[in-house]
């Protein structure tokens, strides 16, 4: 699977409502015609919960 580009990333969570869940995100990711590798990247991060657009980016290139 190709990598994950932070600003497709950026793309598929926005308009997203922090905090939200890991479902909400992949809600709005689907809702921004997000590609499927994006989805399923934010479908299987380690955090159920979010604070902020960093956060998720944080989880999702592992810089935690």
């Amino acid at each position: 699977m190709a990598e994950t580009d932070p600003i497709e990333l950026q793309k598929a969570l926005k308009g997203a409502p922090y905090p939200a869940d890991r479902e909400k995100l992949v809600d709005v990711a689907r809702k921004n015609k997000a590609d499927s590798a994006v989805v399923e990247k934010i479908s299987h991060l380690g955090k159920k919960s979010f604070e902020s657009p960093a956060e998720v980016q944080k989880a999702v290139f592992g810089t935690e």
